[in-house]
């Protein structure tokens, strides 16, 4: 295990970013019921264009036993709170990567929920340091409302690219929209452009 901060997020004490509020504490926000946690049933696959061509999947005690690192970092909201000083405890994605390589091709994934709620993400984003797939957060397990078992992290782009109740990365050789994607939010939704609706995207002006 690494020791807490070995891997970078965003930087307490930073100026917030465009159309911020600091918050205190750590607001709960989702769609849709919590989760029940079901060890026996539970796996997180990685699936779609992997370079193998086939999927691969975890148990909960397979995930557990791979690498992990810690990550501090402030989480932004689109509704425009922040909190600050998350300290998170994971599994970093290039163990994923190690695990089911992507083809060649790959330019984005598309990060799976229970419930079928899903995110588009960039590869670039889903690799860039400071992201993670959280299994604590400040030396505890994740609670079931903040995406116990599995969540994950990506503190430079908005909260719900950060999605909870992780189930299954797929690879993808083009993007496509999830959930929030479809229904008017930011395809891209990095927090410092301040940009969180689809009408603000530059391919649309």
């Amino acid at each position: 295990m690494d020791r807490p901060g070995d891997r970078p997020g965003d930087r307490a004490g930073d100026p917030l970013p465009p159309g911020q509020r600091l918050v205190a504490g750590w607001p709960v926000s989702h769609y849709g019921p919590v989760p029940r946690f079901r060890p026996e049933r539970w796996d997180l696959k990685v699936f779609g264009a992997t370079a193998g061509g086939v999927t691969v999947s975890r148990t909960w005690e397979q995930v557990t036993a791979l690498p992990r690192t810690t990550v501090v970092a402030d989480l932004h909201c689109a509704t425009g709170t922040t909190s600050t000083g998350h300290e998170w405890f994971g599994v970093p994605p290039e163990v994923v990567l190690g695990l089911a390589p992507p083809a060649e091709r790959v330019t984005h994934v598309m990060i799976w929920a229970e419930y079928g709620y899903s995110a588009n993400l960039r590869l670039s984003d889903f690799t860039a340091p400071g992201t993670l797939l959280a299994t604590h957060h400040g030396g505890e397990p994740l609670t079931a409302e903040h995406g116990f078992p599995l969540r994950l992290v990506v503190p430079h782009l908005y909260g719900y690219k950060s999605v909870k109740w992780l189930r299954g990365i797929e690879y993808l050789t083009a993007d496509r929209p999830g959930f929030w994607e479809e229904r008017g939010y930011h395809n891209t939704g990095e927090v410092s452009t301040g940009r969180r609706y689809s009408y603000e995207e530059e391919s649309r002006r």
